[in-house]
């Protein structure tokens, strides 16, 4: 299902249709930061991916403010018109490394060390208040429970003591059905992730939804392919693997016999999920069935009775009211109920409780997850400290209750007037820009006119805050507090199956440095996190602000009319609102940035021009359409434009946009990256989108045969 798009801070693409509205226990956050669906994160190896990302969206080593943009963080050794990405972001990279807790390092993370530093002060005096409000009590017992780490450690298993017993106890094939739905209820992601979406050819409605989500490893390609590092990562995930069980009790020799069985047990359901370039068609993700239908599917899980323990809605036999992502996986999974030994389904499952679990149990998981999901897979050489990884973890599990404590503390309503004036004008700016192209037709434009007129907006925080009256939480019980916010979230999503889509609903904290596009609810989402320097400055002139946080603006729109955005109504309905000759235009313009980006290196491999066709799309029509909003702002200023620190308003601009994307990176992390997000590194998300435009070629003089020039220049918006 289609849902955020965002600027990309958040990396990973989803997998799933399914939408969850906040954190499952053992790593299942609801996270709307990517692409063209909302992403819920799973499992353990997906967790500790958020969290790598949270942390850099929310930590940084140093305290001190930025600006939007900021000329000593250039490289004026190089020519602007050789290598932008370095002219822009060289002397930043050069003066931040990469932290020893971190995988990737961007200059924005000053703006979330501050998110962070605020919330940190807010959780620690929460925790330590004797005579609390009831905010306070509830998000500082939280904070206090996250940080007992040896009351943690002195509980060891137990949290989790009936799931062991639980699968251990499975004597027939009928108990992996009544395994799997003791562990969804309990919040631990394993097999699939059932819930709630809205329908992609009715978006005013939630229907029912299964998605695929057995595997350990972040992509299939990592058990398909055979490349010399591909076959070390697998062979690291078995012993990781082997090494979890040992620590759950297992003996040496069993668990590592059980490890081998279980990575051949995921290689065989990677080999029947989709692609993650398949995932980007929307229609390769729906499939309305009926329950009998699904029973045919997979007849040995007992269905009915598993959506009857989740508390779903009776969907009735013959009703076309539950969504199968992908068919074959479920054909596969029935196979495996049908050959796989009860043990090594045994095996399977006790170790996808221990993955989704190990970050709130004891240290010895927290190291041996971080061992091989941080540092093999990731290149980070020291993991976060528990302060930080409860900062993220209440600020997830209690979103709304931290969000209004942050934002009485730092968001404004200037910031808002000005932003609001902002998307006006990129409106504005895409409307024109729509009216200029001549390879559309009347008919196409007249469309797309009305899909941008109803795109609504959300700035800062939500209208209404949720209310957590009914999460119990206990100072003294880190795991049962995220199991039961875990519930709390679950009953709330399931119980919108059948029911009309709320679309004021946020998806996300309000402190969170990202932006987001959602194609179905066709609408625009600033929170208050990312809406101060570097990304905003109220203070600063408009081409540095329409360089940085108005290319976002620009991006997130653009989104609804991208490879996949198009594809959907005003509405947010899957409907095809394009003539078949437009839409071999737009097509052709689409493979030129495919075959562009495709062109592109990072850390030694290819990047993949079709997996990353949305965000570059969305990168090139957002500059595009704020350089557009800067002109007519400054037309309508009548002052003449002058320089400032040198450079010209539209040099001002490019620089900033620029130093949006500075960052660096692990080599490993880079490789991730390359292999699962549908965003192009910094250096060609700056250097792809600038030579595209002619536009930057006359601000800094550029000559035809420069590499910042690109000719055939690609064009979509």
């Amino acid at each position: 299902m289609p849902g955020p798009a965002s600027v990309g801070l958040r990396s990973v693409r989803s997998r799933s249709g399914v939408r969850e509205t906040g954190p499952l226990l053992g790593g299942g956050v609801a996270l709307s930061l990517d692409s063209r669906v909302v992403y819920v994160v799973p499992d353990a190896h997906e967790e500790h991916l958020y969290r790598m990302r949270f942390v850099i969206l929310l930590v940084a080593a140093t305290a001190f403010a930025q600006s939007v943009f900021d000329p000593k963080s250039m490289d004026r050794s190089v020519e602007p018109c050789t290598d932008f990405y370095q002219y822009a972001c060289g002397g930043w990279m050069k003066a931040n490394p990469i932290p020893p807790d971190q995988t990737r390092w961007l200059r924005f993370s000053v703006l979330a060390n501050q998110n962070t530093a605020t919330l940190r002060g807010i959780l620690e005096s929460a925790a330590k208040t004797e005579t609390k409000l009831p905010i306070d009590r509830k998000i500082g017992d939280a904070y206090a429970a996250c940080t007992d780490e040896a009351g943690i450690n002195t509980r060891g298993l137990d949290p989790i003591r009936r799931f062991l017993d639980r699968i251990a106890g499975i004597s027939s094939r009928a108990g992996i059905t009544q395994a799997v739905s003791e562990l969804h209820a309990g919040g631990i992601g394993v097999l699939f992730r059932f819930g709630s979406q809205q329908d992609l050819k009715d978006s005013k409605m939630q229907i029912g939804g299964i998605n695929p989500a057995g595997l350990g490893l972040p992509d299939r390609e990592f058990y398909l392919r055979n490349d010399e590092r591909s076959v070390k990562l697998r062979a690291a995930y078995a012993a990781h693997i082997a090494a979890m069980l040992k620590l759950a009790g297992r003996s040496a020799e069993q668990a590592e016999s059980a490890a081998q069985r279980v990575l051949a047990f995921e290689t065989t359901l990677a080999k029947s999920t989709q692609d993650r370039v398949a995932q980007r068609e929307p229609k390769n993700s729906y499939h309305v069935y009926s329950i009998a239908e699904l029973v045919s599917l997979a007849p040995g899980f007992n269905w009915q009775e598993y959506f009857k323990q989740q508390g779903a809605p009776e969907f009735g036999d013959m009703a076309k009211t539950l969504n199968v992502a992908y068919p074959p996986y479920f054909r596969e999974v029935e196979s495996q109920i049908v050959q796989a030994s009860l043990d090594d389904w045994k095996s399977y499952l006790t170790w996808h409780l221990l993955r989704s679990s190990a970050l709130r149990l004891p240290d010895a998981f927290v190291d041996e997850g971080f061992r091989f999901y941080g540092k093999t897979l990731s290149g980070q050489k020291e993991n976060e400290p528990r302060w930080k990884r409860c900062v993220g973890d209440v600020n997830q599990s209690l979103r709304d209750l931290v969000g209004q404590k942050f934002i009485a503390a730092t968001f404004g309503d200037d910031g808002k007037r000005r932003i609001d004036a902002l998307v006006a004008e990129i409106r504005a700016a895409l409307s024109r820009d729509i009216d200029s192209l001549a390879w559309m037709s009347p008919e196409t434009k007249k469309e797309a006119h009305a899909k941008l007129a109803a795109v609504t907006q959300k700035i800062g925080y939500p209208e209404t805050w949720e209310d957590y009256a009914t999460v119990e939480i206990r100072r003294d019980d880190y795991f049962g507090n995220a199991a039961r916010s875990a519930a709390f979230y679950r009953k709330k999503n399931i119980d919108q199956i059948g029911k009309p889509k709320n679309r004021k609903e946020w998806f996300i904290p309000v402190t969170t440095v990202d932006a987001f596009y959602s194609g179905q609810n066709n609408e625009i989402v600033f929170p208050a996190g990312i809406l101060q320097p570097p990304f905003f400055d109220k203070n600063a002139d408009d081409a540095v602000n329409y360089g940085s946080i108005g290319s976002v603006i620009g991006h997130e729109i653009t989104h609804g009319f991208d490879d996949q955005g198009r594809k959907f109504d005003a509405e947010g309905d899957l409907r095809d609102w394009w003539t078949a000759n437009d839409a071999q235009e737009y097509e052709e313009r689409a493979q030129c940035i495919v075959a562009e980006y495709s062109k592109f290196e990072s850390a030694g491999l290819s990047l993949n021009g079709k997996l990353t066709l949305g965000e570059n799309t969305a990168d090139n029509g957002g500059l595009r359409i704020a350089l557009m909003g800067l002109m007519a702002s400054l037309a309508k200023s009548g002052k003449p434009p002058g320089k400032i620190d040198g450079f010209t308003p539209e040099q001002r601009l490019f620089l900033a946009f620029g130093q949006t994307w500075c960052s660096n990176a692990t080599d490993e992390v880079l490789k991730l990256l390359v292999a699962t997000d549908p965003h192009s590194p910094g250096r060609w998300r700056v250097n792809g989108t600038v030579s595209n435009m002619p536009e930057f070629a006359n601000a800094f003089a550029c000559r035809v045969n420069q590499p910042m020039v690109r000719g055939p220049a690609c064009r979509v918006w």
